[in-house]
C-alpha cells in the first residue's frame, strides 16, 4: 500500500470518502459501492468514525477489508473525544499490524447535550502526537474553509489550523460550495507560512433536509441561488440528486482550475453521483 503523503508528492489525487456500515446488510452495500467505484482508480479512500467512537469496530473492519481487497489504500478516520489512550493505542497497533498506513486525526464532536464525553484527549493535535508515536503512519487533519463551528474568531481559527497542519502530512476540508471559501483559506494559511497540501472535500447533494442539517452542524454556507433550486426540487429525489451532481461538478472544475492537490469526494456510500461527476470532469 501507499502513504497519502507519497501519493500527493507524485501529483494530484482523487479520493472517495465512505461511512462505516451500522448493520451487516449495510456492510454488504458498502462493499458493493467500493467495488463499483474501484474502476475509477481512486488514489485512496477513507472511512469515517462515528461520534465518541460509536463505530470504532465497523470502521476498523471496513478499512482493513478495503485495504486487503483493493489496490488503493484505505485511510482510517480516528477521533479522540470520548476515547482513552489505551483504546486509541490498541486500535493504532491493530491498524499497523494489518497494513493500514494512513490516519485522519480528528478531535471529534462533544455530546450535543453538553455532557462530559470522557476520554483522555480533547484536541486533534493531542491525537496527532499519539499517532506519531507509532512508526509508519501518514497523518492528516481536518480543515474548515468557513471556520470551525467552535472557533471564537477567524484569526484564531487560522492560527490553530496552521499549527495543526504544520504537524502533519496533509489536510482534508469539510465540504463547502464556493471556490472562494477554499481559496481564501489557502491564502490566509499561506500568510502564516503554511504549505501543507489541503485536499478540498466536495459533497454531492442527495437530500435537501440532509444537506441543510449537515451544513448547519459544520458551519457551511449554502448560497442563496442553490437554496432556491433545492426548494424548487424538494420532494423529487432524482431532481435533487441531479442538482447535486451539477453543483459538485462545477465546484470541482473551479477547484481544478485553481490547481488544488486533489479532489476528495464524499460518496454517502452511493456510487451513482460520484461516477457521474467523474465522467463529467473527464478524469
Amino acid at each position: 500500500m501507499a502513504k497519502i503523503a507519497d501519493l500527493l508528492a507524485a501529483g494530484p489525487t482523487l479520493s472517495f470518502e465512505f461511512s462505516p456500515p451500522r448493520t451487516d446488510e449495510a456492510a454488504i452495500q458498502l462493499a458493493a459501492t467500493v467495488d463499483e467505484l474501484a474502476p475509477l482508480h481512486p488514489s485512496f479512500v477513507s472511512v469515517t468514525y462515528g461520534a465518541l467512537g460509536s463505530t470504532r469496530d465497523r470502521t476498523r473492519d471496513a478499512v482493513v477489508d478495503i485495504n486487503r481487497k483493493h489496490s488503493f489504500p484505505a485511510m482510517a478516520h480516528l477521533t479522540c473525544v470520548g476515547q482513552t489512550r489505551a483504546e486509541l493505542e490498541a486500535l493504532l497497533a491493530d491498524y499497523r499490524d494489518n497494513g493500514v498506513e494512513n490516519i485522519l486525526a480528528l478531535a471529534g464532536d462533544p455530546p450535543a447535550d453538553g455532557s462530559d464525553p470522557g476520554g483522555e484527549f480533547t484536541h486533534a493535535l493531542e491525537l496527532v502526537e499519539l499517532v506519531h508515536g507509532f512508526n509508519g503512519f501518514a497523518v492528516g487533519v481536518a480543515a474548515h474553509p468557513e471556520l470551525h463551528p467552535r472557533s471564537p474568531d477567524r484569526a484564531s481559527d487560522r492560527r490553530y489550523l496552521a499549527q495543526k497542519l504544520a504537524a502533519v502530512d496533509f489536510g482534508i476540508t469539510q465540504f463547502f460550495f464556493e471556490v472562494d471559501a477554499y481559496r481564501q483559506m489557502i491564502d490566509e494559511l499561506a500568510e502564516l507560512g503554511c504549505t501543507t497540501p489541503i485536499l478540498p472535500g466536495v459533497m454531492p447533494i442527495l437530500s435537501v433536509a440532509g444537506i441543510r442539517r449537515m451544513s448547519a452542524m459544520n458551519n457551511t454556507s449554502i448560497p442563496d441561488a442553490l437554496n432556491e433550486r433545492l426548494d424548487a426540487a424538494d420532494g423529487d429525489a432524482e431532481a435533487v440528486r441531479q442538482i447535486g451532481v451539477e453543483v459538485a461538478t462545477e465546484l470541482c472544475r473551479g477547484l481544478l482550475d485553481l490547481g488544488v492537490p486533489g479532489l476528495h469526494l464524499y460518496t454517502l456510500n452511493r456510487a451513482e453521483s460520484v461516477s457521474e461527476i467523474h465522467a463529467n470532469l473527464g478524469l
